[in-house]
């Protein structure tokens, strides 16, 4: 087995949204060479490569080194199997994994399977979500298909394409817009710039493999987040509820209306047993709702050894305690993206567990149904 975990990415996006033209773009890429692509059915994704060394049930071996294999029944024997195959020879090498979800698919059990697994996330760690959308279709599959959107707000890299189409045109600006809107951190990236390929798309984890560190500021990317809550008060003319909708007054029945994207933020040390009750609570009553959530905190025990944490609904990785801070800013922060639950709540729920002063809203009472009273959280 290699020394570190090996990355693992998973691609998605809706029906005819190109995923596997650009997969088999990628395959060409030599940086790319040693890796194994999981996909649910040869035939079904069409792997349009130059050169097939052999093939045997389930596996398809490439010239280049990389290893295609079918879904044999649970994601997780897939995986394991490419474990066993490296161990004892069969596989000498193993650099990365993508996962091809169908166009129908949920990301969060793909993430889940190495994630929560005990075995699986000591040998794989999820790298990142490549995420394409069509530029033609995009914004009516969007507005028709909750999966779409899901698919999109998870995402680190979101891939535009069919960008050279005339037809995409007329909606490209406003497809942009709607994606940054919904997922302020994921890069936005057309599939017909050129340098489109392994840099763009990959290494988009807290991990940097080419300073051998963990770089959290570039996988949170708090500051997008910030950015976008300055720019929904700037357009209000006052301070943002989230509450009220999103300021591009979408219509209602958009499935992107009940998706948040925020970050959270305290300058000061936090006490474990706060920060887990605050999670705990938050995963258990509203797990479903969490479609993804990063973050680094300081901990009062040991302010310099920062604690990383990284979860999609209920399922939350081990957290890393790190060695020491990796940049200057020394304070907790979160980024959530979340369905159906309310920025203010989550605020409110954070603030209390950490004792802090709250805005009277006219949802508070909201904050304290039964399992905060079981909790026995108490609000100045």
């Amino acid at each position: 087995m290699a020394d570190a975990p090996i990355p693992v990415s998973v691609l998605t996006g809706f029906l005819g949204s190109g995923k596997t033209t650009l997969l088999n773009r990628l395959l060409k890429d030599p940086a790319l060479a040693d890796t194994a692509v999981v996909i649910n059915e040869f035939g079904d994704v069409g792997i349009d490569h130059l050169l097939v060394e052999k093939a045997s049930e389930g596996i398809i071996e490439l010239s280049d080194g990389c290893l295609c294999c079918t879904v044999r029944g649970e994601l997780v024997d897939t995986l394991a199997d490419l474990i066993d195959r490296l161990q004892t020879g069969k596989l000498p090498r193993l650099k990365r994994v993508i996962i091809e979800t169908t166009g129908l698919a949920d990301p969060a059990p793909v993430l889940h399977a190495i994630m929560g697994h005990p075995v699986l996330f000591q040998a794989f760690r999820v790298d990142g979500v490549i995420t394409t959308v069509d530029a033609v279709n995009g914004m009516a599959t969007l507005d028709a298909h909750e999966e779409a959107v899901k698919q999109a707000a998870v995402a680190d890299r979101i891939v535009i394409t069919k960008t050279d189409l005339p037809e995409a045109a007329a909606s490209l600006q406003a497809l942009r817009a709607r994606l940054a809107a919904l997922n302020p951190g994921a890069d936005l990236i057309d599939v017909g710039d050129q340098r489109t390929g392994y840099a763009a798309l990959f290494e988009c984890g807290v991990y940097n493999p080419e300073t051998k560190t963990v770089d959290v500021q570039r996988w949170l990317k708090a500051e997008a987040y910030r950015n976008r809550e300055h720019e929904r008060s700037d357009i209000d003319g006052h301070h943002h509820h989230h509450d009220h909708g999103d300021h591009h007054h979408h219509d209602v029945n958009r499935h992107d209306a009940s998706i948040r994207s925020f970050s959270l933020t305290h300058d000061k040390p936090v006490p474990l047993s706060s920060f887990d009750m605050f999670l705990d609570l938050l995963r258990s009553a509203h797990g479903e709702k969490l479609l993804r959530v990063k973050g680094i905190v300081q901990l009062a025990d040991d302010p310099d050894r920062p604690l990383v944490i990284h979860g999609v609904q209920q399922i939350f990785h081990p957290p890393v305690r790190l060695a020491a801070w990796p940049d200057g800013t020394r304070e907790t922060r979160l980024v959530m993206i979340v369905k159906d639950l309310p920025e203010s709540y989550v605020t409110q729920l954070f603030n209390a567990f950490l004792n802090q002063p709250q805005v009277d809203t006219p949802d508070r009472a909201a904050l304290f149904d039964n399992p905060l009273a079981i909790a026995g959280v108490k609000l100045r």
